[in-house]
C-alpha cells in the first residue's frame, strides 16, 4: 500500500513502511533457507543422474566443488539449466553500443554472439557519417550452452576495448525501476500508471514524489509509496536531497517528470544526466510562460504538439526522444487545444519512457538515436 513521507501527511494515507520492511526481512530469510534446501536437493540429484551431468557447464561443475552450493545454484537458475527439457522462453538480452565507426564492428559482435551460442533476434545500426560515430542495438536469445549475463559481459569486454566502445548489456526480462515526479496535473501520471498496470511498459514504479499532497490516493490505489515533499526557494536544496535519497534507496534508474511544475537545479540535472525525462508542449521556444495554448490560439496556429526529452541544465533544451503533432483549425477553442495537448503529452511521454526502458535510446551529443 502507499506510504506518504514528509509533512504534511495527506489524509487517508497511513505510513506503512515499517511493516513492509519487516515483511521484506522475513521474506529474505525464507528465501535464503529455500535456496539452501533447493541447492542441496539439486546437487544430490545432479550427482545421482548421470544423464544430466554432461549438460551442466564445465565451469559450474568445477565451481560446485570449490564454492558454496547456493551461489552455483543461483547461476544454474539464471542460465536455465534447471528447466532443461521444459517448455519455457529462452533468456533474452539487449546489447547497445556506440563507438567510432570502423570496419568490422558488426562482424565482431555477430561472431562473438555465435561463439557464445546466442541467436540474434533483432539488430539495428546507424552510422552517422557527419560525426563518424556508430550506434548499434541487438536483442539476442541465449542457447543451452550460453553463459550467464555476467560471464557474457566479461567476455565481451575485450571487443569493447578493441573498438573503443561504450556499451551496455541488459537482461531483457528485467524491468526498469522508475520514479515519477508530479505536481497537480494528473493526466500523464494516470496514463503511465495504466500502462504500468497492464504491462505495456516494462517498468516497476517504487515511488511517486510530489510537491503537493493531491494525488496520494491515486498512488495508494496502485500500491505505490507516495512521498509528499513540499518545496520553496528556501528549502529547494534539502528537498532535492530527499529526492536523491529516494532514488538511491529504491535503486531507480529513471526519473520521469509527469508534469512536475518545478525547475530542477543544475546540480540534480548533472547528477542524473541521461536519467530524467520531461514532457512539455512543442510550442517552445514560442509561447513561453502561462497559458501557452491561449497564446497559440490567439496566434492562429495550425499545428500543436508535445515533446519528450532528457533533462539538462539548460531549461527544456535537452536531447529529444519523441515528438508528435496534430493539426488544428480556426474552429478549435483554447479548451479544445488544451484537451488535444493533454492527449499528445500522454502518448509522447509513454513512448519515450518505453523506448528508454527497452534500451532503445542512445545519447548522441545533444541528440538521440532511437531504434524503434
Amino acid at each position: 500500500m502507499a506510504a506518504c513521507a514528509g509533512p504534511p501527511a495527506p489524509r487517508n494515507c497511513k505510513p506503512r513502511q515499517a511493516r513492509k520492511g519487516a515483511a521484506v526481512a522475513t521474506d529474505a530469510g525464507a528465501g535464503v533457507w529455500l535456496v539452501q534446501v533447493a541447492a542441496t536437493c539439486v546437487f544430490s540429484t545432479w550427482h545421482q543422474r548421470r544423464d544430466c551431468s554432461h549438460r551442466v557447464p564445465a565451469d559450474l561443475a568445477h565451481r560446485n566443488r570449490t564454492e558454496p552450493r547456493e551461489a552455483v545454484f543461483r547461476e544454474l537458475v539464471e542460465i536455465g539449466w534447471l528447466n532443461r527439457g521444459m517448455s519455457r522462453e529462452p533468456r533474452k538480452y539487449t546489447l547497445k553500443l556506440w563507438c567510432p565507426d570502423r570496419l568490422g564492428i558488426v562482424a565482431a559482435v555477430a561472431g562473438f554472439l555465435a561463439q557464445q551460442d546466442c541467436n540474434i533476434l533483432e539488430s539495428a545500426q546507424f552510422d552517422d557519417e557527419m560525426t563518424n560515430r556508430f550506434f548499434m542495438r541487438s536483442v539476442f536469445a541465449a542457447g543451452e550452452s550460453s553463459p550467464s549475463r555476467e560471464h557474457l559481459s566479461a567476455a565481451f569486454a575485450a571487443i569493447g576495448k578493441r573498438f573503443r566502445m561504450d556499451w551496455e548489456l541488459h537482461d531483457a526480462a528485467a524491468k526498469s525501476k522508475v520514479i515519477i515526479l508530479v505536481s497537480r496535473l494528473d493526466h500523464c501520471l494516470n496514463d503511465l500508471l495504466y500502462r504500468y498496470r497492464t504491462g505495456a511498459i516494462p517498468m516497476e514504479i517504487p515511488a511517486i514524489i510530489s510537491n503537493h499532497p493531491d494525488l496520494c490516493s491515486l498512488a495508494e490505489f496502485h500500491g505505490i509509496a507516495y512521498h509528499h515533499l513540499p518545496v520553496d526557494a528556501a528549502m529547494r536544496s534539502s528537498q532535492e536531497e530527499s529526492i536523491l535519497g529516494i532514488i538511491e534507496d529504491t535503486d531507480a534508474e529513471l526519473v520521469v517528470l509527469a508534469r512536475y511544475m518545478q525547475v530542477l537545479s543544475p546540480f540534480l540535472c548533472a547528477r542524473l544526466k541521461g536519467r530524467i525525462i520531461n514532457i512539455h508542449h512543442s510550442f517552445l521556444p514560442s509561447f513561453k510562460g502561462a497559458k501557452p495554448y491561449h497564446q497559440a490560439h490567439a496566434r492562429g496556429v495550425k499545428l500543436i504538439g508535445a515533446t519528450a526529452h532528457y533533462v539538462t541544465e539548460e531549461l527544456d533544451a535537452g536531447p529529444i526522444i519523441e515528438q508528435e503533432t496534430v493539426r488544428v483549425t480556426h474552429a478549435h477553442t483554447p479548451a479544445h487545444l488544451m484537451a488535444l495537448g493533454r492527449d499528445l503529452e500522454n502518448v509522447v511521454l509513454a513512448r519515450a519512457v518505453r523506448f528508454h526502458c527497452e534500451h532503445r535510446v542512445l545519447l548522441h551529443g545533444n541528440k538521440t538515436v532511437v531504434f524503434q
